[in-house]
């Protein structure tokens, strides 16, 4: 399935899914209220945002058949208390790819505007408090200012509370874009401001949350947009949890080749898009497996040019000798042992071009081999390329910046 992204269109046109539905028992048994999941482009993060929405939205009971035989219906009886029974909120910020902040905050309104009028409905209730309805109505009906639309996600669950009598569960895709954006287009600081009142508003002081879910590509912890935040459960690509559930693991590619009678391709591709490893799960990259298969069994390398790489740019051209050796060693199959920051902030790359291997592991363009904890609880590693795909990749999207 090429580019499907959701959930319910996958699933009714029968495609082939590698199940990943037991992601929604590991959250509700061992996460946080909120839980950040970091990881690299294209490795399944906004199909498993979609597959939560269908799993827990009290608006999608009609499509509760999409889990029918899948791992998670074996729980159907154990999750029943959280299977379609809240108000979700789903927020893809990946709409703030813009090149000023007023151009994001337009884009951000209308996609908060969005949720308000999703609920439409629900808000002109009388079970809704009447000052909260003509709040909810002046945030659907015009542009509302900045500190007024940082408090609406807050307002939105507060709603939802009084009609449904259940909190709010609210998933937030590619929550990093807008501040990768502002760094880059110079408005860093007044989206940062942006952020941190909408989060804090609405995964900190809210009592209508039940839990958060955000996923991203970089961890941005030491980013003031977290400030306080300390209900935040953090994922990266060092960590164990979730570890299996984006991406493909060597037992689901096993499958996936005698399904399609291929067997003899699994070294083939292990070479080409294997390698990766998040916490201590082996994990190849799925958009290039599903491609590969769609190709007639073709390796290419399919994962180049399927996002920007201006931040690593601007990283390489701060670059010094040293940087420059270690990673033109990568393409000769050396390894060499650096400090992994996974929460690195945009500031840090001007003042300390080292960041670039940390901005590589999360990226997806390093791998792994072995991991030290450090002393201020962040990592020392031994780095590589993860596969051969990705010796292609370097070439065209890292070096021929150098």
């Amino acid at each position: 399935p090429i580019g499907y992204e959701d959930f319910k269109q996958l699933i009714d046109s029968g495609f082939y899914y590698v199940d990943k539905s037991m992601l929604i028992y590991e959250l509700l048994h061992s996460g946080g209220q909120n839980n950040l999941i970091t990881r690299p482009r294209r490795f399944g993060k906004t199909l498993n945002f979609s597959m939560l929405k269908y799993f827990f939205d009290i608006n999608e009971k009609d499509n509760a058949y999409l889990f029918d035989g899948l791992k998670i219906s074996e729980h159907y009886e154990e999750l029943a208390m959280y299977r379609n029974t809240h108000p979700v909120i789903t927020l893809s910020l990946k709409c703030a790819k813009q090149g000023d902040y007023d151009k994001a905050i337009y884009s951000l309104r209308h996609e908060i505007q969005y949720q308000f009028k999703k609920y439409s409905d629900v808000l002109k209730s009388e079970k809704i408090d009447v000052n909260d309805r003509k709040r909810a109505e002046e945030i659907m009906a015009k542009d509302v200012p900045d500190t007024v639309l940082g408090d609406s996600i807050k307002l939105l669950c507060l709603c939802l509370k009084q009609y449904y009598g259940v909190n709010t569960i609210i998933l937030i895709d590619e929550y990093d874009v807008p501040i990768q954006q502002g760094h880059m287009n110079d408005y860093y600081d007044k989206i940062t401001l942006f952020m941190r009142n909408l989060f804090s508003k609405g995964l900190k002081d809210n009592k209508h949350l039940s839990f958060g879910f955000l996923t991203g590509i970089l961890r941005v912890a030491k980013e003031s947009i977290f400030s306080g935040l300390n209900n935040l459960t953090i994922n990266s690509v060092l960590d164990n949890k979730y570890s299996s559930y984006f991406g493909f693991t060597s037992e689901e590619i096993k499958k996936m080749t005698k399904y399609y009678g291929v067997e003899d391709k699994y070294d083939e591709i292990c070479e080409w898009y294997d390698g990766y490893r998040f916490g201590k799960t082996e994990i190849f990259n799925p958009w290039s497996v599903i491609n590969y298969f769609n190709n007639e069994c073709e390796p290419r390398a399919f994962w180049q040019s399927t996002g920007s790489n201006d931040i690593i740019g601007e990283i390489i051209a701060e670059a010094d000798k040293e940087i420059y050796e270690k990673l033109t060693s990568l393409v000769n199959e050396e390894t060499f042992t650096t400090y992994i920051d996974t929460s690195v902030i945009y500031p840090q790359i001007k003042n300390n071009p080292s960041t670039i291997y940390s901005f590589l592991l999360v990226a997806g363009y390093l791998k792994v081999i072995k991991t030290t904890p450090s002393f201020n609880g962040d990592f020392i590693c031994e780095v590589a390329l993860p596969n051969r795909e990705i010796s292609f990749v370097y070439h065209k999207e890292i070096l021929q910046q150098l």
